[in-house]
């Protein structure tokens, strides 16, 4: 709900709101420090095993012990600064007063599942009790903690907010939620008769309500599934936290929040500046030359953050106040910026290829190596359109620069171009995993940064961490509840019915690939890409490879699918962080985007057809 302000409770409304600016600093301060603990906890890990041969098997505890509590109070941070992702397209277009009634639906919602939760997650934590970490004698509730604390953190924070005077909508948004619940605890018996139907009425019916209706997806998801499980079946509602411990605390995810500082830290450094300034002198003389040197850079950037926004966001402000000086419409700017922010989530080290590495075994490795034709082909079909749009084009172009101006900027940018060298050879040729890898590139940039560009901002330092902190939390929460979701489905043991559905339309393998591509451009569009490979990983790869269907050529065509999903409008949250970023009204990039997207599905449909593009490295 709202914070209000009553006229005769001043008093009590400001020591609330100075208890609230209280706990967003500490909670702020433990955030910053936990993730600079978890960088230095696997710098120290990669320093003992890459130069005193000694690996310290207590330092990967101990990361996994700070993780979960990153992941959780970042949680937190991000349903304080409202960052949760969030399908809100169709709310966005209601009247302003039933907006707001759908958004304090949402915040009673919201709060009723963390108050079903608090109860397992100290439960769950007590039978952690028990259980010790292998390598130090601590029991593991030390980290299961997280857990419940945060959750009482997230209702603190709420109440802290909440309107001392509640308005009309308020009760009304109170009544709905009662009705709602009410009517589900009346039909419970029927539930009982109607077995896998039930599926369809959770996880499509409430969960797909949920997430049109604006509740942030991770609650969309955990919602439907304490639905199911509570009201539907006899399992206890407990193994939901545990499979949301188990969703967000792989391994593999732990690379998330340092690929996403590492981003930031290659914007920050100058490090993306010096790579486009190169890009530039070597393709601006040209017709288009500037969208080609967008194209290309964000092919490059994008090995070194994972992370799209921070992609976007590094190579934007460099680019576009040129362009758009030079005649370029800034509505074509960022239908552009969104394309390739799709066209490259195959390129390594993509944060949705270590989700899916992460949620169904197949090898990192090979995600990343198969993963870079894919996005060259999809970017020479953008480039086509781009080459095509020139031919008529007024747009002036940069004078084409001389010899040692380009020799100069290659100089500048080299140490720039190394970085995504590095990330991407290590982890390919198996010298160092993902995490490890990101640790350095972080040791790396900051050197960058400190010595060779001389632009390292100190003062940025700290509100990146939160940055970090807070992103990162939005994207493990929705993969803890899309795990826990999952694991309902599976356990349903629908996966083998639609196993035998699709595996028995005609066509087979082919039939199988083209519903899997318009699956994942639906998902794509509503989910976003890691929670809809968390959702829909384990159901459908495991059919894929039944179907002899290579699963890394499978993955890039779901993650070139939800790619499409993500960056199209009019669902597609991707576009609408292309349009803030690029500073433009979603209007005006809509006379534009059309074209890209079907360069993007052209591209798509002959990664499909040609499966060498994705294995023929591998």
């Amino acid at each position: 709900m709202d914070i209000g302000i009553a006229p005769d409770r001043i008093r009590g409304q400001g020591m609330r709101a100075s208890i609230d600016r209280g706990f967003a600093r500490a909670l702020s301060l433990i955030c910053g420090t936990l993730l600079l603990i978890e960088i230095v906890l696997m710098l120290v890990g990669v320093v003992s095993r890459y130069v005193f041969h000694r690996p310290l098997v207590w330092a990967d505890e101990f990361s996994s012990v700070f993780f979960l509590w990153l992941a959780m109070l970042g949680a937190v941070m991000a349903l304080r600064g409202a960052s949760h992702m969030r399908m809100s397209a169709l709310v966005n277009k209601l009247p302003a007063a039933t907006r707001a009634l759908f958004d304090k639906i949402a915040t009673v919602l919201i709060f009723a599942f963390l108050v079903i939760v608090l109860e397992p997650a100290v439960s769950y934590t007590i039978d952690e009790q028990a259980v010790s970490l292998a390598t130090v004698d601590i029991s593991r509730a030390w980290r299961a903690a997280a857990m419940p604390v945060s959750i009482l953190l997230m209702l603190a924070s709420m109440l802290l907010r909440l309107d001392l005077r509640p308005r009309r909508q308020d009760w009304m948004a109170l009544a709905i939620v009662a009705v709602i619940l009410g009517l589900l605890l009346a039909l419970i018996p029927a539930f009982a008769g109607l077995g896998k139907l039930n599926l369809l009425i959770f996880f499509v019916g409430v969960a797909g309500t949920a997430v049109f209706a604006g509740i942030p997806i991770a609650f969309s998801f955990g919602l439907a599934t304490l639905g199911y499980i509570g009201l539907t079946t006899y399992i206890p509602i407990d193994i939901v936290i545990s499979r949301m411990d188990a969703g967000m605390t792989s391994p593999v995810l732990l690379s998330i929040p340092l690929f996403v500082f590492l981003g930031l830290l290659v914007e920050m450094t100058g490090m993306a500046k010096a790579i486009v300034g190169f890009l530039a002198n070597l393709m601006g003389h040209i017709r288009g030359g500037l969208s080609y040197v967008l194209i290309a850079a964000m092919y490059l950037i994008s090995g070194i953050s994972g992370s799209k926004a921070a992609d976007m966001a590094a190579i934007a402000p460099v680019l576009f106040p040129e362009m758009v000086k030079r005649g370029v419409p800034r509505g074509d700017l960022v239908a552009l910026l969104a394309s390739t922010g799709a066209q490259t989530e195959t390129i390594p080290p993509s944060l949705i290829l270590i989700t899916i590495g992460s949620v169904t075994g197949i090898s990192i490795a090979a995600l990343f190596t198969g993963g870079l034709l894919p996005g060259l082909v999809s970017g020479l079909f953008i480039c086509a359109i781009v080459w095509h749009k020139a031919r008529d084009s007024d747009a002036s172009v940069l004078p084409r620069a001389s010899r040692p101006v380009l020799l100069r900027s290659l100089a500048v940018s080299i140490p720039a171009l190394i970085l995504p060298l590095v990330i991407r050879s290590a982890i390919v040729e198996g010298v160092a995993t993902a995490t490890e890898v990101s640790t350095i590139g972080i040791v790396y940039a900051t050197i960058c940064g400190l010595f060779v560009y001389r632009s390292f901002d100190w003062s940025r330092l700290w509100p990146m961490l939160i940055q970090t902190v807070t992103l990162s939390g939005a994207i493990l929460l929705i993969v803890g509840a899309a795990t826990a979701m999952s694991w309902a489905i599976t356990q349903s043991g629908v996966s083998h019915g639609v196993a035998q559905m699709i595996t028995g339309a005609p066509g087979g393998a082919v039939t199988f690939l083209a519903l899997s591509s318009l699956i994942f451009i639906v998902l794509g569009s509503v989910l976003e890409g890691i929670p809809a490979i968390v959702l829909m990983g384990p159901l459908l790869f495991p059919i894929a490879h039944s179907a002899g269907i290579n699963e890394v050529h499978y993955a890039m065509v779901a993650v070139l699918s939800m790619g499409i999903g993500l960056f199209a409008p009019p669902f597609g949250v991707g576009y609408y962080v292309a349009c803030a970023i690029g500073e433009c009204s979603p209007d005006d990039g809509l006379p534009y985007i059309g074209r890209y997207i079907l360069a993007l599905v052209v591209g798509m449909l002959v990664v499909m057809a040609v499966p060498w593009i994705s294995t023929g490295f591998l």
